[in-house]
């Protein structure tokens, strides 16, 4: 059993080196093209992240090709969320590679 679970790791430990998807091994499908949405300006942070994730699911929903499948923010690769707060409010710009399981 103990060389079993010393294989196991080293294993895991070589699947980075070896160019292993996380993506594709996790069954998803992504879309080539980034998906950006800006938010309206709001007063707290939390609801200024509601507006823009609500946005770039309405925009990713709305793009030939993908649709509804493809709208779940924490399904999206290599995604940012920027936020910057200022005098108006908080504005957040969603940005991700929209996928669907």
């Amino acid at each position: 059993m103990k060389a079993l679970n010393s294989v196991l790791i080293l294993a895991a430990a070589a699947i980075p080196l070896l160019g292993f998807d996380g993506a594709a091994a996790a069954g998803k499908t992504c879309s080539d093209v980034a998906v950006s949405a800006r938010g309206e300006p709001a007063r707290y942070v939390w609801l200024a992240k509601t507006k823009a994730r609500a946005n770039w699911r309405r925009k990713v929903r709305a793009t030939p090709g993908l649709g509804t499948e493809f709208a779940n923010w924490y399904d999206a690769e290599t995604s940012e969320e920027r936020c910057i707060t200022g005098e108006g409010g908080t504005v957040c710009v969603f940005t991700g590679y929209p996928c669907q399981r």
